[in-house]
């Protein structure tokens, strides 16, 4: 009879380290990280844009590709002139690439984009995605 209550006090003993261990182990609802704002991070880092200025008579054309997140993922140019009046105009080429909020395959894909603007020919050229600073490369 003793050998019996030893051998379930053992039992429950071990029973008790097995599910105490699991519950310490388990994470709970509000200790587990929300993965938007990594997401957003990465969403928000500005591509590399490659950019290639055609010139003639009076209007730059400026076409290139950017990368964006995925496939699904399309983007719009936009093109203006600020300091036009001033001796050094720049060219501001902004484009928009709208998150997208559908299933998409996330392989970054290389995104073509056009556009037209009338400035002189030695207009400095500046780059945003989305409203943030973008580097470029010559295409």
């Amino acid at each position: 009879m003793m050998f019996q209550t030893r051998l379930w006090a053992a039992a429950f003993i071990i029973a008790v380290v097995v599910v105490g261990g699991f519950f310490l182990s388990v994470p709970r609802a509000g200790e587990v990280r929300d993965l938007e704002p990594v997401a957003a991070v990465t969403a928000a880092a500005v591509p590399v844009v490659s950019v290639s200025d055609a010139y003639k008579k009076g209007v730059h054309t400026l076409s290139g590709s950017v990368t964006a997140p995925d496939a699904c993922t399309s983007v719009s140019a936009e093109a203006s002139v600020a300091d036009a009046s001033s001796t050094s105009p720049r060219i501001l080429l902004e484009l928009t690439m709208p998150e997208d909020t559908g299933m998409c395959l996330e392989v970054p894909t290389e995104v073509s984009f056009s556009t037209a603007v009338e400035a002189p020919s030695d207009a400095a050229l500046e780059v945003r995605v989305n409203g943030a600073a973008a580097s470029t490369t010559a295409s």
